[in-house]
């Protein structure tokens, strides 16, 4: 079997955290959720394509750079998100929400 090329997965994450924020920053909550479960698949798609191929150094280092880029979106999201957090939790009376 070839090997599949690992980096069109790196940007698909990429250009989704970035939607993501986008979403985050027009308070589009809904979006950021269903975002978030496009990457999800993404993440385990790319898992299954990691385990037949591999990242040359090139690839690696332009990889490092997208992993970079996600990280600065996921902190943004979450500082975007705490406020939205805080009057949820406001709503539920001061009780913590359960995750399920």
């Amino acid at each position: 079997m070839p090997p599949t090329p690992l980096l069109p997965y790196y940007q698909a994450l990429e250009k989704a955290s970035q939607r993501m924020l986008a979403a985050a920053r027009d308070g589009d909550w809904d979006g950021v959720v269903r975002l978030e479960g496009a990457c999800g698949l993404l993440i385990s798609q790319l898992k299954h394509a990691a385990n037949r191929s591999d990242l040359g150094r090139e690839e690696r280092q332009l990889k490092h750079r997208i992993m970079q880029r996600i990280l600065i979106n996921d902190a943004q999201i979450r500082s975007l998100a705490e406020p939205w957090l805080d009057d949820l939790n406001a709503s539920l009376g001061g009780r913590p929400a359960l995750m399920h």
